[in-house]
């Protein structure tokens, strides 16, 4: 990446090319910024103050590849492409780094809280019981997950469901898959659990091989989490307002 003119940038989610993460750093005009390949974790973000000048679609600035919406042309970029960012004038005040606390406790096998599912009871406890590994056919829409199969007790049809980021479906084969941010909106596989919120970033750093472990909390230890959650990122929020002049 080279960069035209004087800008902030930060590097956040998995490690690439052993770049600081998690602060802000000044970069100047001509300044070319390699990644290498992941070392840590399946995806990585860069944030550049100001954001990208693209057009929005249905109030975003990203990419949907499937269907070809937002973003650069609504595809992937190519070598020769160039992204244009506003002018940044602000600057970073004194040195200081994010409470490690704060921040998602990626790992190659974590261990994941769940909420029960509507067809939960035709499961049994398998799911919880066992270990799972990340296949290569996982994608931003699911992280389709291999190990011992899931077998529904119940043999009846079901209609079709709303799904969200985080739902667990079991298809006919009795191997889970997480549904995650590109899902779709409906779904007729049984929902056996749904990926509490706040844990949601440690399988979307899950890459072909790792594995993962679930363990279900209640809906109220849910809210909980995800209420202390929102509050640590508006006290976060807060603080980074006092660090930009």
């Amino acid at each position: 990446l080279e960069f035209s003119a004087e800008t902030i940038v930060a590097l956040t989610g998995g490690d690439f090319g052993g770049w600081p993460r998690w602060k802000p750093l000044r970069v100047a005009a001509g300044t070319r910024l390699k990644l290498g390949p992941a070392g840590a974790g399946c995806r990585g973000y860069l944030a550049i103050a100001g954001g990208f000048d693209v057009e929005p679609v249905l109030g975003g600035r990203g990419t949907y590849l499937r269907a070809a919406l937002g973003g650069f042309h609504g595809r992937a970029l190519q070598v020769g492409d160039g992204l244009h960012a506003p002018e940044y004038s602000r600057e970073v005040i004194g040195r200081w780094h994010m409470d490690e606390r704060i921040l998602p406790a990626y790992s190659a096998a974590p261990t994941v809280r769940i909420v029960r599912g509507a067809q939960a009871d035709e499961f049994g406890s398998a799911l919880t019981a066992e270990e799972f590994k990340v296949t290569p056919r996982s994608d931003r829409m699911g992280v389709r997950l291999t190990g011992p199969a899931l077998v529904r007790q119940a043999t009846g049809e079901l209609a079709s469901a709303a799904v969200a980021p985080g739902t667990i479906q079991v298809p006919p084969d009795g191997q889970p898959i997480v549904l995650m941010a590109d899902a779709q909106t409906i779904g007729g596989y049984p929902q056996v659990a749904h990926v509490i919120a706040v844990d949601l970033p440690l399988v979307a750093q899950l890459r072909p091989g790792d594995a993962v472990r679930f363990h279900e909390v209640t809906l109220a230890e849910a809210h909980k989490l995800a209420h202390d959650r929102e509050r640590a990122l508006g006290l976060l929020h807060e603080g980074l307002a006092q660090k930009f002049r």
